[in-house]
Order: structure tokens, then sequence, then C-alpha cells
């Protein structure tokens, strides 16, 4: 039984006239003939009973009729949302991001895909790095937004920016009138940085350990906001990637270029290779928006 003799049969059905049937198929008589019989053959029996002058059902026709309006709307409903959906009519997508990306970078591009596709429903788990990967690698989301990791297996990693890491002081401190800091500099006053197992974390410290400069830390937090009001209170410093400046502006904090060495990782977008139309759009949107952040003064 095809979608067709289905079609054949409800347009005869609800016409009794195989002319009118033809006329609102767009088909020829035999055709149409031809459909309504391979339907009955298929089935096992007659549906129509046809006379030089009229058309009626039998009692199975009588019985088919309301089973082939149902899988015929069944069927168009389903078209019509695959089309809708191939069309970014409408839509529902997952997204993993690690905070600091998606507390300062992400909303505004998804403004710019609100603004393009406003009937497509998206979801944001902000969640650490480590999260992230683990998140799209078990297909709970259709994307994630990271640092590149070490190792990508069967996942692909699309670069954004490269970021890089900035000095973080208080506002009235005497190192926001500089020009830049070294890391011996930052290293003279109290650290403050987010507590393990971010990946922030471990970023410096590895590339600090590989200088064989110790990270000394006095004070430690999960949460970026609460790093940045430390920093503002005059506790300490910090470094934190470049993506963080706004957000640590917004604590009260100064950011600063930070030097000797600089310190740098890579932002991208992980996915399966195979991907809805929502999130291959998403992450075009975001290639095309997102930028690394720069320090103005």
């Amino acid at each position: 039984m095809t979608l067709k003799q289905l079609r054949a049969f409800l347009a005869v059905a609800q016409t009794l006239s195989f002319t009118q049937a033809c006329d609102r198929l767009h088909l020829s008589q035999p055709a149409l003939s031809l459909a309504i019989k391979g339907l009955e053959e298929t089935l096992g029996g007659r549906l129509l009973i046809r006379s030089t002058r009229s058309v009626r059902l039998t009692p199975e026709g009588e019985s088919l009729l309301p089973l082939a309006k149902h899988l015929l709307a069944q069927w168009d409903n389903t078209e019509e949302l695959l089309r809708q959906r191939f069309t970014l009519q409408l839509g529902r997508l997952s997204v993993a991001a690690m905070p600091a990306f998606a507390c300062n970078l992400l909303p505004a591009a998804l403004v710019e895909f609100r603004q393009r596709y406003p009937r497509i429903n998206i979801t944001v788990h902000d969640v650490i790095n480590e999260e992230v990967t683990e998140m799209v690698r078990s297909r709970q989301v259709e994307m994630g937004i990271a640092f590149r990791p070490e190792g990508t297996g069967s996942l692909s990693f699309t670069a954004l920016f490269e970021d890089r890491f900035v000095a973080v002081v208080a506002r009235d401190s005497p190192l926001a009138a500089l020009d830049y800091l070294t890391w011996p500099m930052l290293l003279q006053q109290p650290i403050i940085t987010l507590q393990r197992p971010s990946m922030v974390r471990r970023l410096l410290e590895q590339e600090l350990g590989k200088r064989d400069i110790d990270l000394q830390v006095a004070f430690e937090s999960h949460q970026l906001a609460t790093v940045g009001r430390m920093v503002a209170s005059n506790l300490g410093v910090s470094a934190v990637p470049s993506m963080c400046i706004r957000q640590m502006q917004e604590s009260g904090a100064c950011c600063l270029p930070l030097l000797e060495p600089s310190i740098t990782c890579t932002v991208g977008i992980l996915t399966h290779d195979e991907l809805s139309i929502a999130a291959h759009t998403l992450s075009g949107v975001l290639q095309e928006t997102v930028q690394a952040p720069t320090l103005s003064r």
C-alpha cells in the first residue's frame, strides 16, 4: 500500500467521481484506475463499485475511508514538520558551552541567530570545559564550545579564535596604570584563580610549569564572577582568558596585557560529523560573529 494509492482512493471516495478525482490529483483516468486496482490487489478485495453512471464504496471501502484520512493527515503533518525543520522555520537545539564563553561571547551570537531564525529554540548548558566534551561525545547535545581538547577522537573541532590570557587587577591598584604586566610582576601579588578541575586553572599551571614557574594561589573560587569581585576588592590579582574581559570589567576589575610568557589557547566548536540543519547553521553564525576580544584602555 502506497501513499499514491491511498490518495487515489481518498479522492474517489470523497468525490464519488473518477473524473473529479482525476482533476483533484492531476492524474489521467488510466493512472487513477491503476492506482485503485493496485490498492485493491494489495488488500485482497474490492473497495469501490463503479458503474457507467456512479461510484460507491463497498463495506470494506467504507471502513478504509476514515483510516485513509487519518494516515494521510499524519503523513502530511510529518512532511510539513520536517519541511519546517529543514527550512529552519521550526526546531530545537541543545548546546554546551564553558561558562566563560556562555556568559561573555555566546549571547551576542544567539541574538544574531535568533534574528534570522526566530522559531528555533535553543537550550544552553553552561558547564565546565571537560563536561562540554563529554556531553557532545555522549550526544546529550549536538555541539559544544570549548578549548581545543588534547585528542578529539571521533569528534570534529572547528577553531573560532586564539584566546590570550590577560592580567586582572583592581582598578585602584598601582598596577592598573601600567601598559602591560609580566608574569614575574603578577606573581609578586596574591593570586586569585578558579578551582580545579577548571580548564583555565589547568592551562595556567601547565603553561607556567613548562617554564618552571610555580603558581602559588592565595584565593580560589568555582565562579569567574567571584574571582572578579575578589580582585576588584583588592584581595589579589588574577589571569583569565580574554573572553572574560567584559565580565571582569563588569565586576569592577581592570584587565591588562600579560606577557613573559604570553599564554594562549584555542577556542572552538566540538561536534560529531553529522549535524542537524539548525546545528550546522548555528555553527556558521558562530564562525561569522565570534572574534577574540581585545583590550581597550
